[in-house]
């Protein structure tokens, strides 16, 4: 392999290895906060309960997420320096304001809601908690807006002079209806994987208590719980349909290139082109043999642009419109492919869509078992929780692989509405002074560290999952200690 193929590797290890812990943090600081709330609301213990469990859980999964995103950017400049030097100035701006306006929030809190239970009052604890909830999601929205100008560029300018893409209007960034799109349903998604996390546990939990004869904590602690992480996941799911749907419109439109990709659909289909749910053929980069079966007819159309009927283009139609308006070869010479990996594409697209099965069997089988205030010892309940937590997080990470995968061989794809020059093949953002064998190297040592990482992750995950709720829990809070003071005391006018 050369520097190109080794410099994508280590970015799509080190990405896929990060993404699949920031689902979880985008998901849960919210679900942690309406626990929190609904204990500072009621003063029943089991929220302060549910929420010191699952916020120990949190914890282990930002700090983990932190260490392994740290790389990201670093890339950057070490591996894509070319692709650094050619959009640093609109790229840079959104990162700047993830770490500025959200990472720097995010974090602060944080430490404050950590160390703050005995300290602080009970509301400014709280908001400490919702502030790190809406600053995870601040974070997500900006680092969506970085990436969404990748596949589509707005906002900014070509300078002929120096070669570079230039920034001229922020708000037309952080507006793009890329990132419109994208951020809903990234977000949904996260909410879906933090309801199937927390339902999965709490079900997994309410069996075995129920099991050990101890039913009522299994109804008292538990099945609030799963409930609330069912509620998520039956909402979330339906904003994951809508806002897909929108987004697949979009990608239609922008990047028809990886809505042919996403079907295999190599040839154009003029009378509705249909999904199919397996394919079989060469599907290495090529369009030759491929044979669709089991379809649905006309709804890779109706995905694209809303009609069954509607014609589609075909991976061989796009490609040659591309090679019309950008060209048919490289600097040197040799032909360029303006379709991505076809496999990885339309295997990658059918994943993201059929892991959400995971959370909805477990979403249905839960909500039969716990309906009209019952709780449940059926194991096939615990088994399938399990099973289920880790779907949305495969189903995140393959649909962050489609996103990218599907719009190669850009690394800055062309707004066909846009100005031309604000585009870059892939191969002509990597680094130029760096040999395979330190890129090499490093891939080999963050593999390494971030499978390390993972290995720990889950360790710490079982191990605190196991534990479960705390049996008893204290109110650290000043007002607590100020109201047992006052009980101690002998009734005085003094005070």
């Amino acid at each position: 392999m050369d520097v190109l193929d080794i410099a994508r590797w280590q970015f799509a290890i080190t990405t896929v290895y990060h993404f699949f812990y920031v689902p979880l943090t985008i998901g849960l600081a919210p679900l942690v906060a309406i626990m929190q709330t609904a204990w500072v609301r009621t003063g029943n213990e089991r929220w302060l309960k549910l929420t010191k469990f699952f916020g120990k859980l949190l914890l282990i999964n930002f700090a983990i997420g932190v260490v392994t995103g740290i790389v990201q950017e670093f890339q950057f400049g070490m591996n894509w320096s070319e692709y650094s030097r050619f959009v640093g100035d609109v790229f840079g701006a959104p990162l700047a304001m993830e770490a500025l306006a959200a990472f720097f929030v995010e974090s602060t809190f944080l430490g404050l809601w950590i160390f703050g239970w005995d300290k602080l009052p009970k509301k400014i604890h709280l908001a400490c908690i919702w502030a790190v909830a809406l600053a995870t999601n601040l974070s997500a929205f900006f680092i969506l807006a970085a990436n969404s100008w990748m596949q589509h560029p707005v906002g900014a300018t070509f300078n002929a002079e120096t070669g570079r893409a230039e920034m001229n209007d922020i708000w037309a960034v952080l507006t793009n209806n890329t990132l419109l799109a994208a951020f809903p349903h990234t977000i949904t998604a996260a909410w879906l994987t933090a309801g199937t996390f927390v339902a999965g546990i709490a079900a997994w939990w309410m069996v075995r208590e129920v099991r050990r004869g101890r039913k009522d904590v299994a109804r008292d602690v538990y099945r609030p719980a799963v409930i609330l992480g069912l509620v998520v996941m039956i909402v979330s799911g339906a904003g994951i349909a809508v806002s897909g749907d929108a987004q697949a419109k979009l990608m239609f439109e922008q990047q028809p290139m990886k809505m042919a990709a996403a079907e295999a659909l190599c040839e154009s289909s003029p009378g509705g082109a249909p999904f199919s749910i397996l394919s079989i053929g060469n599907l290495a980069n090529s369009c030759e043999d491929v044979t669709h079966v089991l379809e649905i007819p006309g709804l890779t159309s109706f995905l694209a642009d809303g009609s069954f009927t509607a014609p589609l283009p075909g991976v061989n139609e796009v490609q040659q419109q591309m090679q019309d308006r950008y060209g048919d070869t490289d600097a040197a010479g040799n032909p360029i492919d303006y379709s991505p990996n076809l496999a990885l594409t339309y295997w990658s697209f059918r994943l993201m869509i059929g892991l959400g099965v995971g959370s909805a069997a477990l979403a249905l089988m839960a909500l039969w078992l716990t309906r009209k205030g019952r709780v449940t010892d059926n194991p096939w309940l615990a088994r399938v929780a399990l099973i289920a937590i880790p779907t949305p997080f495969l189903a995140s990470a393959f649909g962050w692989i489609f996103t990218e995968a599907g719009r190669q061989p850009w690394v800055v794809v062309p707004n066909p509405t846009g100005i031309d020059q604000i585009r870059m093949l892939t191969e002509r953002g990597v680094s130029l002074a760096q040999g395979a064998g330190v890129v090499f190297a490093s891939m080999a040592i963050f593999t390494l560290v971030y499978t390390v990482l993972t290995i720990i992750w889950g360790r710490l995950i079982w191990r605190y999952m196991v534990e479960g709720a705390p049996e008893t829990v204290h109110d650290d809070s000043p007002e607590a200690r100020s109201d047992d003071d006052a009980a101690d005391r002998p009734l005085s006018f003094a005070y």
